[in-house]
């Protein structure tokens, strides 16, 4: 195995997000662009009707991309996937097989599909299956940055992220076998990218750092899908936050306003709100 090395310069840039700073466009979902030593990354798609503009008004090209990762395998991360293998031609894309699962969303027994559209799926089956990766194992795009694979449950808190399951009549709960994570190394600690969390923001933290030799984090950007989550259950996320000490919380998507309320209590000037249009930079200092 090839000896760890850390990432000099890496820029973040959410493309979709719910909300945006001026003249970007919003929508329910998530997409982040990644730059690492030159790599480029997209992370996640979004639905896909603000991806493209987005992308342009930020001054990304989104044909550039060489990795693209889907976090998980629900529509508003994925759903932008057509737009972007027509433009990206020569990328590499990698998300869990279970991606491709059929998915509902059930709430007062109101059924509804949340699952890839079948335009991404079509894309998918088209594409150059040696140039898509099916990441079942913790994998590595490149010397420094890598993807967690499956997440291992270890927190008491984090057993479940809301109502969805694998079939219409809601008997198989969604074990989001293929919630997965972005993560980059740095001097100063790991940047690491999350779709939506569902197997829980501080599951995905503690198994960047296993991969890491406990690397400590330095940054985590990306929906942590507490919206629905109990007064309890976000203290906890809290007080097993505190213990990271991140430098930088940058909560997106689905994270929910009472949760965001408390992380920028708890953290202050250390959590930043994430909007579409939103740019980080992380080079040797903190940012």
């Amino acid at each position: 195995m090839s000896v760890p090395v850390n990432i000099k310069n890496t820029r973040v840039v959410i493309l979709v997000d719910n909300t945006g700073v001026d003249g970007f466009a919003t929508e329910h979902g998530f997409a982040l662009w990644v730059e690492a030593d030159g790599m480029s990354i997209l992370f996640d798609t979004g639905q896909g009707g603000a991806l493209s503009a987005n992308a342009g008004r930020a001054g990304i090209r989104l044909s550039s991309a060489e990795h693209v990762v889907l976090s998980h395998g629900h529509y508003d991360h994925t759903g932008g996937l057509d737009t972007v293998i027509h433009q990206a031609h020569n990328c590499t894309l990698h998300c869990h097989p279970g991606a491709v699962f059929p998915r509902y969303a059930i709430r007062n027994h109101d059924v509804r599909s949340i699952q890839m559209p079948r335009r991404a799926m079509t894309v998918l089956d088209r594409f150059p299956q040696e140039r898509v990766h099916w990441v079942q194992q913790p994998a590595l795009l490149k010397n420094g940055v890598g993807l967690t694979g499956p997440i291992d449950r270890k927190t008491v808190f984090e057993e479940s992220s809301g109502p969805f399951f694998l079939d219409q009549s809601g008997y198989r709960p969604d074990p989001f076998d293929d919630d997965l994570a972005l993560w980059i190394r740095t001097e100063q600690g790991l940047i690491v990218c999350v779709g939506c969390a569902h197997a829980g923001l501080i599951n995905t933290l503690l198994q960047a750092q296993r991969q890491n030799n406990g690397m400590r984090i330095r940054a985590v950007i990306g929906g942590f899908h507490l919206i629905s989550a109990d007064p309890d259950k976000i203290e906890m996320t809290l007080q097993a936050l505190r213990k990271l000490e991140p430098d930088l919380i940058i909560p997106c998507h689905c994270t929910g306003e009472v949760a965001l309320a408390s992380l920028c209590r708890a953290f202050g000037d250390r959590c930043r709100p994430g909007a579409a249009g939103l740019e980080v930079q992380f080079a040797g200092a903190a940012p």
